[in-house]
């Protein structure tokens, strides 16, 4: 199994055989550079949308397009991306799991918020979420966009993931000493990796406050395209 960082909140996994883009933002994502687009996509199975801010949602339906792959994502945004742009839509909620091969991908709650540009200013368009993907003998929890909840602890209870892809720059969502926290508190994480970082001089830089947070968990900080391989 390989997790690679896509710079941002994007993330390609490649799991029991397919490969999950989760959030893929391309255009404008200042750390991943044009040369790098093509491989990072490359393969592709399916796309994950956690919510439809556009660092996470812009190049969905392009990618989605040219690469014939169902998008996963909330029921209201998918349905209607289903219905107006002509993509495969696997539109779910929260509490759902839905199977990729033999993986499967449980969706699950989220403390964000979901719009896209209207004409009159931004437009609800369904609600954020995260997710949790299993396979190889392994669960991860893709955090999404998120603060610290209390639904994280039967999330960890129920789910039991051995994995975090975890939120952690700060401002628009926990930083990494809360993402520390939520770690310790609610999980059993053996492998941790941030995301949401870097990208912008508003966010956290490093991942220094979760590595000291989180004694005892391997804490892992990949550069962008820099797979971490997991047994």
């Amino acid at each position: 199994m390989q997790i690679i960082w896509l710079g941002h909140g994007s993330f390609r996994i490649e799991i029991a055989g397919q490969v999950l883009l989760i959030d893929p933002w391309l255009t404008g994502n200042p750390v991943l550079e044009a040369s790098q687009h093509e491989a990072a996509i490359a393969g592709a199975t399916h796309i994950l949308l956690t919510h439809a801010h556009f660092d996470h949602s812009v190049d969905i339906v392009d990618i989605a397009t040219r690469l014939n792959i169902p998008v996963i994502g909330q029921y209201d945004l998918l349905n209607h991306w289903g219905e107006t742009k002509g993509i495969e839509a696997i539109a779910m909620n929260k509490g759902g799991t839905v199977r990729a091969g033999d993986v499967t991908i449980s969706m699950v709650n989220a403390c964000h918020s979901s719009t896209l540009p209207g004409p009159d200013g931004p437009v609800t368009a369904g609600s954020e979420c995260g997710y949790m993907i299993g396979g190889e003998g392994h669960m991860i929890y893709a955090s999404g966009d998120t603060d610290v909840m209390a639904d994280m602890g039967w999330m960890g209870e129920y789910y039991a993931p051995d994995i975090g892809i975890l939120c952690a720059g700060g401002h628009y969502t926990m930083d990494m000493k809360a993402a520390a926290f939520a770690a310790r508190k609610f999980f059993n994480f053996k492998v941790v990796i941030p995301g949401h970082y870097k990208t912008m001089p508003i966010l956290a830089q490093n991942a220094d406050a979760l590595r000291d947070g989180l004694p005892g968990v391997d804490v892992r900080t990949p550069e962008v395209m820099e797979p971490v391989v997991l047994p």
